[in-house]
């Protein structure tokens, strides 16, 4: 990887909740902070960017736990994110073979405030982008800031948000249509699209406006299509401890990946749709070790800027 980390901003817009986790075989639960958007700001922090969350918290015992985790990893808290209200909470199932499985209590609002005039990506993703108000609210602010700033979409799909596979393609791919970069779990792509292909699915894709779109294939390692074309990149043998967090380190390590290559921002847009396939081939590598260093490890722990450089 070449360069640094940016000095202009970054703002990811989206759910932060507690979760609380049960493992197989265990008595009591332990309580982590969670949700993918601030997974992704979390994992963007820890990778030394300058990186603000525009989210909901509850002035509680559960916000101030969110509160002080973002804050470890110098994740700053945009203007209104603590209301009265309590704090979202996703109990997770963690099953023998470390997979997750979620039942959520939240309330979804985006706090009403402005982007930095500077902004270089703005991420939206999960829950933030598929429960209303909050996730129209947040499909305006990607629209709103394109072509001045990268725009990035993982939809992270929890089907108990929607009526059916049907109801969440359309607003899946509204959200799609407005980013310039798009993570999508091949998991997700099969509760949607059942029976397509994941290729397909992702040609496709690219072709309604993004500049990149990468499918993760778990363990079988990630598909990107790109204006260059299509590359497969397989996934390095890893000792699994759990997957949670594995797509949210995904997307923050993809995103500073392009952060190291001058890909974000409005004016690098012409650079990002016509990447080369070297180019394309070390972006997702580095997202594939930023998972497999969390999936190395319990929870959501994504790897700081030295661990990831360490792999590379």
């Amino acid at each position: 990887m070449a360069g640094r980390a940016p000095s202009r901003p970054t703002v990811v817009v989206g759910e932060a909740l507690v979760d609380v986790v049960h493992r197989a075989g265990e008595d009591t639960s332990a309580e982590h902070p969670g949700g993918s958007p601030l997974n992704v700001a979390y994992g963007l922090g820890r990778l030394e960017h300058d990186v603000a969350l525009l989210t909901r918290l509850g002035d509680d015992a559960h916000g101030e736990l969110l509160t002080g985790h973002l804050a470890g990893a110098g994740v700053r808290l945009l203007p209104g994110a603590v209301d009265a209200d309590r704090t979202a909470v996703a109990r997770a199932e963690i099953d023998a073979e470390g997979k997750a499985t979620y039942d959520f209590d939240l309330v979804w609002r985006v706090p009403e405030t402005s982007l930095p005039d500077d902004l270089a990506l703005l991420h939206t993703g999960s829950i933030g982008a598929a429960v209303d108000p909050g996730a129209t609210t947040a499909l305006d602010l990607l629209r709103s800031v394109r072509g001045r700033a990268t725009t990035s979409y993982d939809p992270n799909v929890r089907p108990a948000f929607f009526d059916s596979p049907a109801q969440a393609l359309a607003r899946v791919e509204e959200f799609v249509a407005a980013a310039d970069v798009v993570k999508a779990s091949d998991e997700d792509l099969e509760w949607l699209l059942p029976g397509q292909d994941v290729e397909d699915v992702a040609h496709r894709w690219q072709g309604c406006g993004p500049a990149l779109v990468v499918v993760t294939r778990g363990s079988a390692g990630a598909v990107a299509v790109s204006g260059a074309g299509t590359l497969h990149v397989p996934a390095p043998r890893v000792d699994v401890v759990d997957t949670v967090g594995a797509g949210d380190a995904f997307m923050s390590g993809l995103l500073h990946a392009l952060a190291e290559h001058d890909l974000l921002g409005g004016d690098a847009l012409p650079r990002l749709r016509h990447l080369g396939l070297g180019t394309l081939e070390s972006l997702v590598t580095t997202a594939i070790a930023s998972a497999s260093i969390t999936c190395s490890r319990a929870g959501a722990n994504p790897p700081t800027r030295a661990e990831l450089a360490a792999r590379g």
